[in-house]
């Protein structure tokens, strides 16, 4: 490979790592650690799983998808 070629590599692999942080913070607090983003995850999904029929349907979710999303370990994205 030549050079160019292997730095094109390297920062395409950084910005996919990159990516990857952010879309697994989706709608968290911003300046959360690891263990903050599981405690998050974990309060989010036990509030999802007490939400009404008429809540779910408010928000575009059926009630297999809330169920689905709320039984997730919180170390799952």
């Amino acid at each position: 490979m030549s050079g160019i070629s292997d730095v094109r590599l390297m920062l395409y692999g950084g910005e996919l790592v990159r990516d990857h942080e952010a879309s697994s913070r989706i709608n968290a607090p911003d300046g959360l650690g690891v263990f903050g983003l599981f405690q998050h995850r974990r309060a989010t999904r036990r509030a999802l799983l007490k939400l009404t029929n008429e809540q779910l349907k408010d928000i575009g979710l059926s009630c297999e998808q809330a169920r689905d999303e709320g039984l997730k370990p919180f170390w799952r994205e």
